[in-house]
């Protein structure tokens, strides 16, 4: 009886792993995507960092080394600040701006549950801390996704310039060229060439997916609407 209840017990704890796993696991997978590609990059990031060290006279590096350079921070923070802006964008623009038929974007001339006041929500023990709080602490919360993108957003703007600042200067120094401050990298076009070429890029994937969500489909994605649904409806 031990024996078989020690079993039960271990289906118990495995069934109850693979319901995690199964609940989490859009976020699961996408983190242990992130964990791959960005340590690929890390990886041809140090080599090819290595390899314009040698061809310069300089010592290569060691992919711990690579991580503290100028140019590991500005590579990755570039891209990073560039996702958040997107997002962040996103999810302002989405409460007030609208596109037809489009998957993306809230119902037309019709109330949206997203636009529902939470001050006259029924409160239960599940509703979210902040609602049940009120006042200035649901008015923050009202506005927190937005808000935390804009924070990452700004973080990884600081950091690309300090990181793009320190790169640059190492340019500077090898041609024996002025160096410059944080402030004054970001008066460089190098640094905004930088920015804006990964903007746009961000941009452009978003209109891609609003206009081409009102007549393609994508079969039991939550991104596309029902395959059948008239190219003219509007919303999920």
């Amino acid at each position: 009886m031990t024996g078989l209840s020690q079993e039960r017990r271990g289906a118990g704890t495995g069934g109850t792993m693979g319901k995690w796993v199964k609940e989490h696991g859009l976020l699961l997978a996408n983190i242990g995507l992130f964990v791959v590609f960005f340590g690929g990059m890390i990886l041809s990031g140090a080599s090819t960092y290595s390899e314009e060290q040698l061809a310069h006279g300089e010592p290569a590096v060691s992919v711990l080394g690579y991580l503290g350079t100028g140019s590991f921070l500005e590579a990755t923070f570039e891209n990073w600040e560039s996702e958040f802006l997107q997002m962040g964008m996103y999810v302002i623009l989405t409460v007030f701006l609208f596109q037809k038929g489009s998957s993306e974007s809230k119902p037309m001339g019709q109330a949206a549950p997203q636009d529902e006041d939470p001050r006259h929500a029924k409160l239960k023990a599940s509703t979210p801390w902040p609602v049940r709080r009120g006042g200035w602490v649901l008015k923050l919360y009202e506005h927190s996704l937005s808000i935390m993108f804009f924070l990452l957003f700004l973080a990884s703007f600081i950091l690309h310039a300090v990181g793009g600042a320190d790169d640059y200067n190492s340019d500077q120094e090898a041609h024996g060229q002025p160096t410059v401050t944080v402030l004054g990298y970001l008066a460089t076009s190098r640094f905004w060439f930088e920015s804006f070429q990964n903007w746009q890029s961000e941009f452009l994937a978003v209109a891609v997916l609003v206009g081409a969500s009102v007549y393609l489909r994508e079969k039991g994605s939550p991104e596309s609407k029902p395959v059948a649904e008239p190219h003219y409806e509007t919303g999920a």
